[in-house]
């Protein structure tokens, strides 16, 4: 069956990105544990979704995303100066770790700490794979027509419809 929207998509792949010149393995999906989605829902890259659509159960794919296809180019803009005081009670974070965080309409987003001052915590709000040009490969394991819960629901209930891990 070919994937096409409101279809939901079963599929390993191994994400590979551009380290110092070598590729390096990033994340993966196996198919014990295959990433599972309603095609077209939005809840994907819209160039990861473009570059599998018309291929069918069992197929292999590999492609490559740029990164303004991906997650964006880096923006040096994209950094905020949080004031020491938003930690008040709670331990101020370690450079390197990942804060979760809101913004005045409620989208929530993250932000990887770059740097600790007296009074402020600098947090890099980009992508952590922002500038990044992402290389896929993988392989279809199965492609169903979404059940109309799913479709109501905009999302996939798991390998076999339900929910439950």
């Amino acid at each position: 069956m070919k994937i096409k929207p409101q279809h939901v998509v079963s599929l390993t792949y191994d994400l590979y990105v551009d380290q110092e010149g070598s590729e390096v393995l990033q994340e993966s999906a196996t198919e014990e544990q295959p990433l599972t989605f309603l095609f077209g829902a939005g809840q994907m890259l819209p160039k990861f979704e473009e570059n599998l659509s018309e291929l069918s159960t069992g197929d292999t794919y590999e492609f490559r995303l740029s990164a303004g296809d991906a997650y964006g180019e880096y923006d040096e803009e994209a950094v905020a100066n949080l004031p020491i005081e938003m930690f008040n009670g709670t331990e101020v974070p370690e450079i390197g770790s990942i804060l979760p965080l809101q913004d005045n309409n409620g989208n929530r987003f993250q932000g990887q700490v770059v740097s600790v001052a007296e009074d402020s915590v600098i947090v890099d709000l980009n992508h952590p794979m922002a500038g990044q040009e992402l290389h896929f490969k993988g392989n279809i394991l199965e492609v169903r027509p979404a059940t109309p819960e799913e479709l109501s629901h905009g999302h996939a209930h798991g390998a076999d419809g339900h929910h439950g891990h």
